[in-house]
């Protein structure tokens, strides 16, 4: 499904990804982890078209790398960055609205899908967005972008500053995602909660691949955790 080789990535003259290997296949969560800086936003970034790059980044076979954003994105993939970028004049139900992309096929997700996932989202649907908690405004950006229906989402850090209560509901809501066919890389810190759902652990140091396993696996390597994850 998704492939990347090679890939390198640079902000301005700095050299921050050094040539990441990996891939996702369909109806799979794979877990990108490490420590702060090591390159995972980065990536997220690169694969979406976002920062300078150069190697190979192939989406179903096509090579997506020098692609806009929107190209990228219409093809099937979605994006959910750290900062959120909610529209903060809008309403909840106008930034869903704004998810929505036209195409043939009939959508996986509707309004009353992401009402029925987050209820809290149904209770503030006429409510401008730029006053919404930190946590509401982390469920509008999941849902926005589940709303463009893609066939994988890139997830960034979705359980940053959330309650516990509500790190549980987005663990069950990326399973959901999962059994509809939908493939998820998740960027996180969290290894509790990265670990109990992903089907594969990805650990990134120094903007490069340092470990690929199971979470199993990786419960197991304490080589890894300690020099890669561990504070």
């Amino acid at each position: 499904m998704l492939k990347v080789s090679n890939l390198h990535a640079y902000y301005g003259k700095s050299h921050v990804l050094h040539g990441v290997d990996m891939h996702v296949h369909a109806g799979e969560i794979v877990a990108l982890l490490g420590r702060n800086g090591s390159g995972r936003s980065t990536t997220a970034k690169a694969i979406m078209g976002l920062v300078d790059c150069k190697g190979s980044t192939l989406w179903n076979g096509k090579q997506i790398q020098g692609l806009k954003t929107f190209e990228i994105a219409h093809l099937g993939l979605g994006y959910v960055p750290e900062s959120r970028d909610i529209f903060p004049k809008l309403t909840v139900h106008q930034n869903l609205l704004l998810g929505q992309k036209r195409g043939q096929k009939t959508p996986r997700w509707a309004f009353d899908d992401m009402y029925k996932m987050f209820p809290r989202l149904k209770e503030r649907e006429h409510t401008e967005a730029g006053v919404l908690s930190g946590g509401e405004q982390q469920m509008l950006t999941l849902c926005r972008t589940l709303m463009g229906d893609p066939d994988l989402i890139i997830i960034d850090e979705p359980t940053e500053g959330l309650a516990p209560k509500i790190v549980e509901l987005v663990a069950q809501y990326l399973l959901e995602l999962r059994k509809r066919g939908v493939s998820v890389l998740l960027i996180e810190q969290k290894l509790t909660i990265a670990m109990k759902i992903s089907d594969r652990c990805l650990v990134m140091g120094h903007g490069s691949i340092v470990f690929e396993g199971t979470p199993d696996e990786l419960r197991n390597n304490n080589d890894i955790r300690k020099e890669w994850l561990e504070v």
